[in-house]
């Protein structure tokens, strides 16, 4: 198994804080963003890692990671010229995923305490298909949000104005090679996007959509409230007076 880190976006709800660089390079605790997203997946075994980014930050990361080994890990980058959605963003990693290789996606403002090891361990077991891991919130209308019913998910909502449940698609994604090919027939949603609740939702349609949950905290450090907050929680987690 393979991870793909996604890294890209302008971090326009941070700013000024993402003026002069990538929110995912910002620090969390005593290490900048992305460190952790790749701790967790080597601390699953997961050791060939891609790192997707924007053209304007791909020197940045490069700086700031290198080769990867320092985090004893091998880094790949792929380059997104254009801003076009999550999901065109994981179309960049195709190549770098073998075609009988699974993966482990995570986007990179994804803060949370659960091992990863226990998940990849799962999903390996799984045949075909795509696992997604879901968390509790408070204010799911800020996240694509999963319906219920029983152990199966029945459907999958992007950011809806009046959630069905609360019950958020952390950007933590299990797929095996086939989303590469459901990213290419995807069409841009209405906000001109490429979503990724569209792949989980084409998954789900062709029966092969499972799901975990998190046991521990998790948030996104998307906004200057969830920075703070993932800020304050990775603080307690490592005994950190911030």
């Amino acid at each position: 198994m393979k991870g793909v880190v996604l890294c890209g976006g302008s971090g326009s709800r941070l700013l000024p804080l993402t003026k002069v660089t990538n929110k995912h390079c910002l620090p969390v605790g005593k290490l900048p963003m992305i460190y952790h997203s790749i701790q967790k997946l080597v601390g699953a075994g997961i050791e060939k890692i891609c790192v997707v980014t924007g053209y304007e930050h791909v020197g940045v990361f490069a700086t700031l990671l290198g080769d990867g080994s320092e985090l004893n890990c091998d880094l790949t980058y792929r380059v997104q010229m254009k801003a076009g959605g999550i999901a065109q963003a994981l179309g960049l990693a195709k190549g770098f995923i073998n075609p009988d290789e699974k993966m482990c996606v995570i986007l990179g403002d994804n803060m949370f305490e659960d091992s990863l090891a226990p998940f990849a361990r799962d999903y390996a077991l799984q045949k075909s298909g795509a696992m997604v891991l879901l968390k509790e919130v408070e204010d799911p209308e800020r996240f694509g949000v999963a319906e219920i019913s029983g152990d199966i998910i029945t459907h999958i909502e992007e950011k809806p104005k009046a959630p069905k449940s609360n019950k958020a698609v952390t950007g933590i994604y299990f797929y095996d090679y086939s989303v590469f090919r459901i990213i290419a027939g995807l069409r841009p949603s209405g906000r001109g996007e490429m979503e990724i609740s569209d792949v989980n939702n084409a998954y789900l349609a062709d029966g092969g959509l499972t799901f975990k949950t998190f046991e521990g905290w998790w948030t996104d450090a998307g906004t200057h409230e969830s920075y703070a907050y993932a800020n304050e929680l990775m603080g307690k987690a490592k005994g950190i007076t911030l």
